[in-house]
């Protein structure tokens, strides 16, 4: 089955990775929700994005994990939109919502390994950058 795939804009595709990040475990909490939308609100990156294309983007996320080949599609969404100067913008982003409620789980872990390896985030960047998000996040 081929699956018909919208175009994102750079802010789509950010988007995107962050629903992803929070999809990945099947469980969206509604502290990667407030996450998300904090960023989008406050990151000058979505200055002049559309609040109301997350539900969409969301939409077009959950499709593609429901597909066989859906993850190679997403990936494949996500390089097409951003251009490579955001691929470690992406993935503070990612980190960012993964660490949001205070945890985070294998399946979350696996799906920004494969957000490193998709983007070619090297080792040391992807470290400093999780470190950072695990910082802003940490609870008491």
């Amino acid at each position: 089955m081929t699956i018909d795939l919208p175009s994102f804009t750079p802010c789509d595709a950010l988007v995107a990775v962050m629903v992803g990040v929070s999809a990945s475990d099947l469980n969206m909490r509604t502290s990667e929700l407030v996450a998300i939308e904090r960023m989008v609100n406050h990151t000058p990156i979505f200055a002049k994005y559309d609040i109301d294309r997350i539900r969409s983007i969301s939409q077009t996320v959950f499709s593609l994990f429901e597909e066989e080949d859906g993850l190679d599609a997403f990936f494949g969404l996500i390089r097409d939109a951003l251009p490579e100067q955001l691929y470690d913008t992406a993935y503070v982003l990612a980190c960012d919502v993964a660490a949001s409620d205070g945890r985070l789980g294998e399946v979350e872990a696996e799906m920004l390994a494969e957000i490193r390896h998709q983007l070619a985030i090297d080792r040391l960047t992807s470290a400093a950058i999780e470190m950072s998000a695990r910082a802003r996040h940490r609870i008491l």
